[in-house]
């Protein structure tokens, strides 16, 4: 796999892990701690990379919520 294939896989897995972490966040309100981070830019980062997982969260909900493939229970 060359180098530009490589950060792409570990792109996509960071959006995944994003995404995943946003869903426990709507389901369950369990949230990282930021505040344990000493680092300011480092925490503005990981605000940032989350941020992101819940855009990408609320784009799917609502593709499948439009979709005839799904359905609301």
């Amino acid at each position: 796999m060359t180098l530009v294939g490589k950060l792409v896989h570990i792109s996509i897995d960071l959006v995944l892990v994003s995404t995943c972490l946003a869903g426990i966040k709507r389901n369950t309100g369990l949230t990282p701690k930021l505040e344990t981070l000493d680092n300011q830019t480092m925490r503005n980062y990981m605000k940032r990379y989350l941020n992101l997982g819940e855009s990408v969260y609320d784009y799917s909900v609502a593709t499948c919520g439009s979709s005839t493939y799904f359905a609301r229970k």
